[in-house]
């Protein structure tokens, strides 16, 4: 049974309040989870001590036994020091695509040309 520690949504519509649960990969989103370990509140500010509380014993001990949290409890996790999130970083997908590659360089290349011709205008003769 592969545990996984992750967010339930519980509150009203638009007004979203999550558990921190540990539950088997295969059940539902808020349906049967074996452990309650603490709970998000992403509508209180930031510094609010209230916003995330977790029992770090028992989360501690969950990683210890081989649990998975999700991307976004080991980011609540490794602000808490409880786990170290490894940044994500993709610089291939930040860069440009063929087409805006080819309209920087002919860009480039207009520029290029009325600085030539900006210059032979210029110069003393």
């Amino acid at each position: 049974m592969s545990l996984k520690i992750r967010l339930s949504r519980g509150g009203a519509k638009k007004r979203p309040f999550y558990r921190i649960v540990v539950a088997d990969a295969r059940m539902p989103r808020d349906g049967r989870f074996v452990e309650r370990i603490g709970a998000f509140d992403p509508l209180k500010a930031k510094d609010d001590a209230t916003r995330l509380v977790v029992d770090l014993e028992k989360a501690k001990a969950w990683l210890a036994k081989g649990a998975q949290p999700t991307d976004r409890v080991l980011r609540l996790f490794d602000g808490l020091g409880i786990a170290k999130r490894e940044t994500r970083n993709n610089p291939v997908k930040a860069l440009p695509k063929k087409k805006a590659q080819e309209r920087v360089a002919a860009a480039a290349a207009a520029a290029e040309k009325a600085a030539a011709a900006e210059k032979t205008e210029t110069a003393p003769a």
